[in-house]
């Protein structure tokens, strides 16, 4: 792994900053119906992004995730105007404003999404993975997945699967303690999701998700565990979140205390102090970043708001691959 230096941290802070900022503007304008459907944000999980980029080969290596993808994508390479464009529904998207908050995807980037069903991601992670084992491509997948999609029964299919044929494959559990609004404590009679793992011998244990660190270091492991051939690792990320489980979510499930005692260790925090600390950056410097921010934010909000929605065909041309086909609405 590369070495983590000053320019890392400068990197993980601006880039965990925007990330948070893009989230929190995509919250005023879905208030505002400018963004609709479901929107769930990452707010205070970004450590575990920041950690796993730092420790992946962006030029081979490929990301697939639930719905909580908004940022992602971004941190993969995919212009953020474009994400903020399929938000809105708008042409200049990344799928023409046809897929929408929970399916954003990008693979010339390596970003295969952006699964609506739960757990719906972990059987196509090890699909890819599969892929680039057969074509010989020295590459591995990373597959994230929430804290709830661990009851899924696909995803010990695929754990069984992926150790039989050792897929350069790294499972990932982000764990933010409740699944839509259920603790862990609830769904299973553990709460050491990591030790799923064990049943299928597989390399596993958890990890300080609140941390770029220690996310890049346990990420670092496992992927060049699986780029040697050795098979698949399972991570359980502890992380938390600091809104709801969607934007719809009134969470009667936990206190406000609780949400502000994990806000004391906030990793874009974690990264300032240590920039601060470790003298890599001055407040003047920290404030330029922030304004570096909040202007990308508003480029990005004001491409969304100016770009036009997709013509109605396009909804219909990318369904149906038979120009002719004879029962589409507008051929009746």
């Amino acid at each position: 792994m590369e070495k983590i230096t000053k320019e890392v941290y400068l990197k993980w802070y601006e880039d965990m900053l925007f990330w948070r900022k893009f989230e929190d503007k995509l919250a005023a304008v879905y208030i505002q119906q400018k963004v609709r459907g479901f929107l769930h944000l990452y707010n205070g999980q970004e450590a575990v992004l920041a950690g796993s980029l730092h420790a992946m080969d962006l030029s081979k290596d490929k990301m697939i995730t639930a719905y909580r993808n908004h940022v992602q994508p971004i941190g993969m390479g995919v212009d953020p105007k474009k994400v903020m464009a399929e938000l809105y529904g708008k042409a200049t998207g990344t799928s023409q404003g046809l897929g929408g908050s929970m399916h954003i995807f990008a693979p010339e980037q390596g970003f295969y999404g952006g699964h609506g069903i739960v757990g719906g991601q972990i059987p196509l992670g090890a699909g890819l993975a599969f892929a680039d084992k057969y074509f010989k491509r020295n590459a591995v997948t990373l597959c994230y997945m929430g804290d709830g999609a661990v009851r899924q029964g696909s995803l010990h299919e695929t754990f069984n699967m992926a150790m039989n044929w050792k897929l350069p494959v790294v499972f990932i559990c982000e764990n933010n303690g409740y699944a839509m609004g259920t603790s862990v404590e609830r769904t299973a009679n553990h709460t050491d999701i990591w030790k799923l793992g064990l049943g299928y011998e597989m390399p596993c244990g958890p990890v300080d998700g609140m941390n770029p660190v220690k996310v890049a270091e346990a990420v670092h492991e496992a992927v060049e565990r699986a780029r040697r051939g050795d098979g698949p690792t399972f991570l359980e990320m502890k992380t938390y979140r600091y809104r709801g489980h969607s934007m719809s979510d009134a969470q009667h499930y936990r206190t406000k205390d609780e949400v502000e005692e994990y806000k004391k260790i906030d990793p874009i925090n974690q990264v300032k102090e240590i920039l601060l600390e470790k003298e890599y950056a001055t407040e003047e410097e920290i404030e330029e970043m922030d304004r570096r921010v909040k202007d990308l934010v508003k480029e990005c909000e004001k491409f969304a708001e100016e770009s036009p929605y997709p013509e109605k065909n396009v909804m219909y041309d990318t369904v149906y691959e038979q120009e002719d086909y004879p029962f589409l609405p507008h051929k009746l």
